[in-house]
């Protein structure tokens, strides 16, 4: 990133003037990373496939094996037996980003993560999770009569677009789960209808300066919520946007190959007005307090 990019982004969280996306890359360290998981579920439940570290293809088969809901109910139980993340670390994520005066954050994390840092920087959080399918209710208390209406910096919104472990139901992981996640969204946003996609939350999407954290370009999670959502509305490619990605010496690139990539990676953000920070969300965080003079 430039430092125009950083001024421009700084100006942008100190005013609240920016909708955050954040991603299981922000949970490193408490949460266990997609690939992870997707091993550990190979080896417990036989996977009989060489592509063992695709958590989406893995789940796919995982759900043959215990049904739908014995998947996210087990899912579910694994998760919420990790301990949050110290909200007080250096550079943890969830409460740098909760400090800033912003009224939307969108997640595609199960956690409550986010909600308990916005809660600890003295903040009432509200939250919903995107009814990708008839099992998950449109919150039309919090969007047409409560605090869904018009969320501020003190009462931010936190919209879980791919679930949460509150409802395990609601949870987006397996392939035919984000494939009927990316029909649902699309046939809304084509039939306009303000009951999936509630206005405070498209104005925050398509409207505001977007800034992604946690994520990796070759994850199903980034992809389907790129081309599903990011792309379909024009409006976006207005303004410039920030994109934290770890570098993609992991990401199936030849060896000695990562620079290479990288570059190209970055023509193609460029391409829709995103500028790319490569390094880890903690780094990230940490670099933007010693920019913000909050660190020596």
């Amino acid at each position: 990133m430039k430092d125009s990019d950083w001024a421009r982004l700084i100006d942008q969280l100190r005013t609240g003037d920016c909708t955050p996306f954040i991603g299981a890359g922000a949970s490193g360290g408490s949460m266990p990373s997609s690939r992870e998981l997707s091993r550990e579920w190979a080896d417990r439940f036989g996977y009989p496939f060489t592509d063992d570290a695709d958590l989406a293809r893995v789940t796919q088969y995982v759900r043959s094996v215990l049904g739908d809901s014995g998947l996210k109910h087990e899912l579910s139980r694994r998760l919420t037996a990790i301990d949050p993340p110290d909200f007080t670390a250096p550079g943890e994520i969830h409460a740098s980003i909760a400090g800033f005066p912003i009224p939307v954050f969108l997640t595609t994390n199960y956690d409550d993560f986010l909600v308990r840092a916005l809660r600890g920087s003295g903040k009432e959080p509200s939250s919903a999770i995107f009814p990708w399918h008839e099992g998950v209710p449109y919150d039309r208390n919090l969007f047409e009569r409560g605090a869904g209406i018009r969320p501020d910096a003190g009462r931010p919104m936190v919209y879980h677009l791919h679930g949460s472990m509150s409802l395990p139901s609601s949870i987006v992981l397996t392939e035919d789960d984000y494939i009927d996640f990316l029909v649902h969204l699309t046939a809304a946003r084509a039939q306009g209808n303000r009951h999936v996609i509630p206005p405070i939350i498209l104005d925050a999407v398509a409207n505001r300066p977007l800034l992604f954290l946690g994520y990796t370009l070759q994850e199903w999670t980034f992809r389907v919520l790129f081309h599903g959502l990011i792309r379909r509305y024009p409006a976006i490619r207005r303004r410039r946007h920030v994109s934290v990605q770890l570098t993609p010496e992991n990401e199936n690139v030849k060896p000695g190959a990562a620079l290479r990539a990288m570059e190209y990676l970055d023509r193609y953000f460029d391409g829709w007005e995103v500028s790319v920070y490569w390094g880890t969300p903690r780094q990230f965080c940490e670099e933007l307090d010693e920019r913000m003079g909050n660190r020596p």
